[in-house]
């Protein structure tokens, strides 16, 4: 006879019930589960979840919980200073035999799971873990020499190599009840949610949660996936699939989305949906580079992956400057637009970042560090992989980075992206009355379109905060300066 088994499943950034590994097995080999979420961001270091990450992240413990009593279970919360403490103490609460948990990549979670693994096995219990959040993981895919891929077109080469297709393991249709006995402090308790207002348009942009991101993917493959490689790059439309937020906090998982966008793909009659398939495969693909260069290449989260770049002449006074980007009051409307959309939604529009992005480390000379750390506070979807990769590629010195010359020039980008300004006019209000061919320009409009569109430069928006020539000229000879400066030490 069979001895009674209990588990328990750790939740961390896998905040769903379908295709999750961990509580997959979990239902499979225990007679009781106990779901528990901790929170411990001083564990995380200096990169604990951002405000706009917190406001997310406690609605979707909000839904999980809901789902799990659904079930006859519930999501046991616990906070404090140090998981090891509390996953032994909540083991001894419920004898339980058996810990399972997704892995994490980041180097600091690396770091935490192996102290736990070695202090659980160490006392006596079984220690699982499982891929849940990635196609690959970032030690399977490397290249002749067995080294970690730079260069992310034969790093997705190898990975479709290997497969990105898997079975997807259905959610649990019951779960046996955790007993009262076993505490949990309520989910307000955690402080997730911010105490000001700038949440507020938040709540109408996004639904959080596992059955909002199966519903949102559902509407991509609808409406958006036969022309995504064309309208994504389209910031007034709704041309992205904006599941990103879903897959960062783990409420859907990339073989969820791989698998349906296949799917899709077999059975479609039109020939352009291939296009945008491949797009978005690929968008998954670049997500799992992130995970691969940040596991093998744990220190580019605060330095660059290229050495050349540590001792890049970047701008030495540069806090007014970037407090006006942070503050969408560049002058510059596209740049402008991009950071107030992500201040009020807590999402930018992925061909906005990089313009912004670009704006602030090549006109600006501001350290990307600096750009990282924002997106890090304010993006619903920072994903310390992909916000580093994404950084450092812009910048010039990450893995597969643009070159140092590729400098977007933000009103050519907003003409061509945004030609008749609708994305500048939804978010820049002020100059929302200028004719199109001034919208991405308003520092050239004549005086007499600048008054009919109640416009006054410098008063109710300002000019631009650098020349855009002149600065992409200092950046250029900047970036020459500092490769002819290597060549010549080696």
């Amino acid at each position: 006879m069979r001895t009674a088994c209990t588990g328990i499943v750790w939740f961390r950034q896998d905040l769903r019930l379908s295709d999750n590994p961990a509580l997959r097995e979990a239902s499979r080999t225990c007679d009781r589960i106990v779901p528990v979420y901790i929170h411990a961001p001083g564990e995380a270091g200096r990169w604990s979840p951002g405000g706009a990450s917190r406001w997310w992240l406690h609605h979707s413990l909000a839904r999980l919980d809901e789902g799990l009593r659904k079930l006859d279970s519930r999501l046991v919360i616990r906070t404090t200073s140090s998981s090891a403490d509390e996953i032994l103490s909540l083991a001894r609460a419920a004898g339980a035999d058996c810990i399972y948990w997704n892995r994490l990549y980041d180097p600091a979670s690396i770091q935490r799971d192996t102290r736990i693994a070695q202090i659980l096995q160490a006392g006596g219990h079984r220690v699982e873990t499982f891929s849940a959040s990635l196609l690959n993981e970032p030690w399977t895919a490397l290249n002749r020499q067995g080294r970690p891929y730079r260069v992310f077109t034969p790093y997705w080469k190898a990975c479709l190599e290997a497969g990105i297709e898997r079975a997807i393991l259905p959610g649990p249709r019951k779960l046996a009840r955790v007993p009262d006995a076993i505490h949990s402090v309520t989910l307000e308790r955690l402080g997730l949610v911010p105490t000001v207002g700038w949440a507020r348009e938040m709540r109408g942009a996004w639904q959080p949660g596992e059955s909002a991101a199966r519903r949102r993917l559902k509407h991509f493959l609808d409406v958006s996936l036969t022309d995504y490689d064309v309208r994504r790059d389209i910031p007034s439309v709704d041309g992205t699939s904006r599941l990103s937020p879903y897959l960062h906090h783990g409420e859907i998982s990339p073989a969820q989305i791989a698998g349906a966008v296949l799917e899709r793909l077999a059975s479609a009659k039109d020939a352009r949906m291939s296009g945008g398939a491949e797009g978005l495969l690929r968008e998954l693909g670049w997500r799992e580079f992130g995970y691969h260069l940040l596991y093998h290449f744990p220190h580019t989260t605060d330095r660059p992956l290229d050495d050349r770049f540590a001792h890049f002449p970047w701008s030495k006074r540069f806090r007014e400057p970037l407090r006006a980007w942070q503050q969408g009051r560049t002058g510059i409307p596209i740049v402008d637009a991009g950071m107030r959309q992500l201040w009020r939604i807590g999402w930018m529009h992925n061909r906005v970042r990089m313009i912004v992005a670009s704006f602030l480390t090549k006109n600006l000379l501001i350290p990307w560090q600096e750009g990282a750390r924002w997106f890090w506070d304010t993006l619903v979807d920072a994903d310390l992989a992909s916000n580093t990769l994404g950084w450092q590629w812009i910048a010039g010195c990450g893995a597969d980075a643009a070159p140092y010359f590729r400098i977007f020039n933000p009103v050519t980008q907003g003409r061509r992206f945004d030609p008749e300004g609708r994305y500048v006019r939804q978010w820049v209000p002020e100059i929302a009355h200028l004719p199109d061919r001034h919208v991405h320009t308003p520092w050239q409009a004549p005086d007499d379109v600048l008054r009919k569109g109640g416009v006054t430069l410098g008063r109710s928006y300002p000019l631009p905060l650098i020349e855009l020539r002149i600065s992409r000229e200092r950046a250029l000879q900047r970036y020459a300066a500092m490769k002819n400066s290597s060549r010549h030490a080696t």
